[in-house]
């Protein structure tokens, strides 16, 4: 990998992680509990209830990515940023633009 790509990737990495950061202060706003003291209906409430599941979920999804996108911030300097975990060969750079907290080539990841 060369050092272009890497700084690319870096950026990204940075970049996503600034996104996810804005999400994730959405999100847990709206995974708040549903107040059973609002005076709307039970469809709504069931309806609102639904929301904050959905909200829960990619809360939790956006923290585990932004979790997973630090590791690959810490190890981008490292000789060992872009190799497969698994099989030890290097994992395509377009996949690392994509999927930088990627750990494994997509063969290994199959």
């Amino acid at each position: 990998m060369t050092p272009e790509q890497r700084r690319e990737i870096k950026t990204r990495i940075e970049k996503r992680m600034q996104e996810l950061q804005i999400t994730i202060a959405q999100l847990e706003e709206t995974s708040k509990p549903v107040s059973l003291d609002q005076p709307i209906g039970r469809l709504s409430r069931m309806d609102s209830m639904a929301n904050q599941a959905i909200s829960g979920q990619r809360l939790t999804d956006s923290k585990r990515t932004l979790m997973r996108l630090e590791r690959a911030l810490d190890r981008i300097d490292n000789d060992n940023f872009g190799i497969c975990t698994e099989c030890g060969e290097d994992i395509a750079a377009g996949r690392l633009l994509i999927m930088p907290e990627a750990t494994r080539c997509v063969d290994c990841a199959e």
